[in-house]
């Protein structure tokens, strides 16, 4: 049986468990790891129609049918031409089940469109059903995602060794810089690079912009893409061309504890909440606590961001095949900041850390 075909065999069984007589996937990374087919974000409907007692099928536009790969064993393709309704090609396939799950991005228009044309339907999120399926990484998809963090920790051991120039140049050039660098290591795509420098900082998710980086600040640097489907998600915090001032290296000291603590506790039957705490621990008592003000890390696969979230509330266990990012950080607002991130993998075994680039708080001179 093929990979795609067990997942199946696991999506209707969550289904069975949930009481959804039909999971319809579109836009989104549950369709690709489902059926192997990625649909563009088109004006056009594609929807693999997954019934609980019948086959799966693929409504796609004729126009973008040679673009699917045909696997029998999971699905059938039904394209459709210009001028047909795919709503209603959709709703025939749905035919009389009335408890539902809808891709949690698919276009708002074809949604109310099949609310229309399902009546009386009870309607759920897919990601109830796929969520917990795709957060639990096979020995496959860990050794991708191992693979694509090696990449980027070489991009960010070139940071560290200084051969990413940051003084003088803005946030942008050095932004751009981290970009090309990761494709040259494999990546084939650029999700994002943050830069940010100075009292930029202090922003967690900072646009990198036209402002010059000087020589005695802090930078953060937050980059990853895609490589062979799969995910990269790094950070590393250095400081320009100057001894660090004094408050920086007590704050990083604290946040390198923790970072390192988070990690530590990521132990399987461990709470996803419980790793949270893990890391907001150091940092409260090293006096920094209002100064944490995101999660401590998001689940990464396809995607950048899916289950399982690292967050209080969270008391999902974590068992061997969950992957996930640990990312504390201190915000200091109009000063500075800094953030530790890396992709972990929970095991058996212990937690296996994906990314290895050094955590030491390091002074770049150029």
């Amino acid at each position: 049986m093929s990979v795609r075909a067990r997942r199946l065999e696991r999506v209707r069984a969550a289904m069975s468990e949930l009481g959804v007589d039909a999971l319809l996937l579109s836009l989104g990374a549950d369709l690709p790891w489902l059926s192997g087919y990625e649909a563009m974000p088109l004006e056009r409907l594609t929807m693999l129609v997954v019934p609980a007692d019948a086959p799966a099928t693929l409504v796609v536009p004729r126009l973008e049918a040679p673009r699917v790969e045909p696997d029998p064993d999971v699905f059938a393709i039904a394209p459709f031409a210009e001028g047909q309704d795919p709503v209603a090609l959709v709703a025939e396939l749905v035919g009389a089940r009335r408890s539902l799950a809808v891709s949690d991005r698919a276009w708002a228009t074809f949604v109310l469109g099949l609310q229309r044309a399902l009546p009386g339907t009870v309607w759920s999120v897919a990601s109830a059903v796929t969520g917990p399926l795709r957060a639990v990484k096979d020995p496959a998809e860990i050794e991708a995602l191992a693979a694509a963090s090696a990449a980027a920790d070489r991009v960010a051991a070139a940071l560290l060794g200084g051969e990413i120039r940051l003084v003088g140049r803005s946030e942008k050039e050095v932004s751009d810089d981290l970009g090309r660098r990761l494709v040259a290591e494999g990546h084939q795509k650029v999700n994002f690079a943050i830069v940010g420098s100075g009292p930029n900082s202090a922003s967690p998710h900072h646009e990198p912009g036209s402002r010059r980086i000087e020589p005695g600040e802090a930078v953060v640097c937050d980059f990853g893409g895609t490589m062979d489907g799969y995910c990269s998600d790094i950070t590393r915090t250095v400081w320009t061309a100057t001894t660090p001032e004094a408050d920086f290296v007590e704050l990083y000291g604290v946040l390198e504890a923790a970072q390192a603590a988070a990690v530590r506790a990521a132990q399987t039957g461990v709470t996803c909440e419980a790793v949270d705490a893990a890391a907001r621990g150091p940092i409260a008592e090293g006096g920094y606590g209002d100064a944490f003000i995101h999660r401590t890390g998001h689940g990464i696969g396809l995607e950048e961001h899916e289950d399982p979230y690292i967050v209080a509330g969270n008391t999902t266990g974590l068992v061997p095949g969950h992957a996930f990012s640990v990312e504390p950080g201190i915000y200091l607002d109009g000063r500075f900041g800094a953030r530790i991130e890396d992709i972990v993998v929970a095991a058996d075994a212990g937690p296996r850390p994906l990314n290895t680039a050094s955590h030491a708080l390091t002074v770049v001179d150029g």
